[in-house]
């Protein structure tokens, strides 16, 4: 699977409370959720974010609660993609089982701004600033992984 997006970039320890808040906790409605990601730490990020956008972030992305609705509102509002230094094991975990494809390449992190465009192959871990030219590899999932993450979430793959 390819996938192309702008990027939205934030820092270090982007936590669960900010990916959504907890005051929106009261739903389990996925476009609900996706209405206010990222409202505390960027309150105009769903007016910005298209689908196939992709967050680039620093260290220990997703840290906090173990919710799962933080990575239902990233892929419910349209992201296709989030490569960080590193992510906190909860939000990984739970990536993996709602199907939001993620990658850790901290070289890409590096040089990747907000703005630029950026697609990937998820299979091979590919990833290509389009604005640059530069490219960087990630480890990609293993295929077992990855087909949860193609089918769209852990439940979705076993059906």
């Amino acid at each position: 699977m390819t996938v192309k997006g702008k990027v939205h970039k934030f820092g270090n320890d982007v936590d669960t409370d900010v990916i959504i808040p907890a005051r929106y906790l009261n739903t389990s409605s996925a476009e609900e959720l996706a209405a206010h990601c990222m409202e505390d730490i960027d309150p105009d990020f769903v007016k910005k974010v298209q689908t196939g956008d992709i967050i680039v972030a620093e260290d220990n992305f997703g840290c906090g609660s173990s919710r799962e609705h933080a990575p239902i509102a990233i892929k419910a509002s349209g992201v296709s993609l989030v490569i960080a230094n590193t992510f906190a094991r909860i939000f990984y975990r739970n990536a993996i089982n709602i199907g939001l494809p993620i990658l850790e390449c901290p070289e890409a992190v590096k040089n990747i701004r907000a703005g630029d465009v950026v697609s990937c192959d998820l299979s091979k871990g590919v990833i290509v600033n389009e604005t640059t030219g530069k490219q960087f590899t990630a480890q990609p999932f293993p295929p077992f992984i990855q087909n949860i993450i193609d089918k769209g979430g852990l439940l979705k793959s076993l059906a």
